[in-house]
C-alpha cells in the first residue's frame, strides 16, 4: 500500500470513529427524548464522514478510541457549542430554527454549519470543556442516598460535592421533591423536581439537616458572570423545555443563595473531607467520575479510604455517587461506608433524575 494510500486509510479510520461516537451519543438522545439533537448529531455524523466543518473541529480528537470519545462526551460537547451560538446571540438565523422557535433540524443544520465556520473560535472554546449540565434533577435520586445516611447514622450532615460545575446539587435539600405525590424538601422552593420511585424506597418521613456544605471543581462554573450561566444553560437539551426551566430556576436560587466552588483538582481537595465527631461526613458526585483521570480517581480513592479508617460512629464516612456502571450497562446510585467499606448499589437509576428503581 503506497504512502498515500497509508494516509487516507488512516484519515477514514480517525472519522469512522468520530462517526461512531457521535452516532451513538445520537441514539442516546433519540432514547432519551431528545428527537431534535439526535436529528442534529446524525447530520453531524454525515458532515465528519464527508470531511465537513465538524470534522475540522474536531481535529484534537483524531485517533481517539471509540469509547475514549463517548467517555470524553465529545458529542455533547460539539452539541453545547451550538445551544450556546443560539442562547448567547451569535447565530439568529439558527437560533431561529430551534425548539423554542422553528424546530426544524434539517434547515438548523444548514444554519448551523453556517455558524460553526463564523463563530469557529468560540466553538473550539467550548469543545475544551467537559459538559458540565448540572442537573438538578439528579438530586431527586441522590436524595435516597443522603435518606439513607441520615437514618443509618441519626447524624446532621457535611456534604462535600466533588465536579460540581457551579454548585446547583450542593444546594439539593433546598429543593421541593414530588416522589410519586409525596414530598420532601422546602415547600417553597422555586425548584420543583418530580421522579418516580420503585422498589425498596428509603422513607420521606426523615428529616435532614445539612450543617456544612463544600464544593469543587476543576473549572467552576461561576453564574455571577452572564456567560458563564448561559454556557450552562447550553448543555441542557435544547427541546427538553422542561429541564432547561428547572436549571434556569436553579441558577436562580444558586445566585440568590450562592455554594462557593473551589477551583481545584478533586484529589487534592477531598483531603479537607476528614470525618468530625457529631456529623456524618458525604462525599458525593453525579456524572462526573468518568472525567476524572485513573490517576486521579486512584489518590481520591487512596484518601477516601484514609478517612474511612478514622471514621467512627460518632463521626462516620460516606461516598455517594450515582454514576455510569460501564460493566452493567446502567447508570446506578452507590453508597460506600468506613465501617464495611463495602459498596452498596442503591438503585438503577435514570441519568437524568426521571426515576429511580430502589434495590
Amino acid at each position: 500500500m503506497t504512502d498515500l494510500c497509508l494516509r487516507h486509510h488512516k484519515e477514514a479510520s480517525v472519522g469512522e470513529h468520530l462517526a461512531k461516537a457521535i452516532h451513538l451519543q445520537a441514539q442516546a438522545c433519540a432514547d432519551l427524548g431528545a428527537p431534535f439533537s439526535a436529528a442534529i448529531l446524525r447530520h453531524a455524523v454525515a458532515d465528519v464522514e464527508a470531511g465537513g466543518i465538524v470534522a475540522g473541529l474536531l481535529t484534537p480528537w483524531n485517533g481517539v478510541a471509540v469509547a475514549d470519545l463517548v467517555r470524553d462526551a465529545v458529542a455533547l460537547r460539539l452539541l453545547a457549542a451550538l445551544h450556546y451560538l443560539v442562547l448567547d446571540g451569535r447565530a439568529p438565523a439558527l437560533a431561529a430554527q430551534y425548539p423554542s422557535k422553528g424546530h426544524n433540524p434539517d434547515r438548523a443544520w444548514a444554519a448551523a454549519q453556517a455558524a460553526l465556520a463564523a463563530s469557529a473560535d468560540a466553538v473550539a472554546a467550548m469543545l475544551t470543556h467537559e459538559p458540565q449540565t448540572n442537573e438538578v434533577r439528579r438530586s431527586a435520586c441522590m436524595l435516597g442516598g443522603f435518606l439513607t445516611i441520615g437514618q443509618e447514622t441519626g447524624l446532621p450532615l457535611r456534604c462535600f460535592e466533588l465536579g460540581a460545575s457551579a454548585g446547583l446539587n450542593s444546594l439539593w435539600d433546598r429543593f421541593r421533591y414530588d416522589i410519586g405525590g409525596a414530598t420532601w424538601g422546602d415547600p417553597l422552593s422555586p425548584v420543583v423536581l418530580p421522579c418516580r420511585w420503585d422498589g425498596h424506597a428509603p422513607s420521606l418521613a426523615a428529616a435532614l439537616t445539612v450543617i456544612e456544605r463544600y464544593a469543587c471543581d476543576r473549572r467552576p462554573v461561576d453564574l455571577r458572570r452572564p456567560d458563564d450561566a448561559v454556557r450552562l444553560l447550553s448543555y441542557c437539551w435544547a427541546e427538553q423545555h422542561e429541564r432547561m426551566e428547572r436549571l434556569r430556576a436553579a441558577i436562580a436560587l444558586a445566585q440568590a443563595s450562592p455554594v462557593d466552588v473551589d477551583a481545584c483538582q478533586a484529589a487534592q481537595w477531598v483531603a479537607g473531607a476528614v470525618p468530625r465527631d457529631g456529623t456524618a461526613t458525604v462525599v458525593f458526585h453525579s456524572i462526573v467520575w468518568q472525567y476524572i483521570p485513573a490517576a486521579e480517581q486512584a489518590a481520591i480513592l487512596a484518601t477516601m479510604h484514609a478517612h474511612a479508617a478514622t471514621a467512627t460512629a460518632h463521626a462516620p464516612f460516606h461516598w455517594l455517587r450515582m454514576e455510569l456502571s460501564e460493566a452493567a450497562g446502567q447508570f446506578e446510585l452507590r453508597l460506600w461506608d468506613w465501617q464495611s467499606r463495602g459498596d452498596r448499589r442503591l438503585a438503577v437509576v435514570h441519568p437524568h433524575g426521571e426515576w429511580a428503581r430502589w434495590c
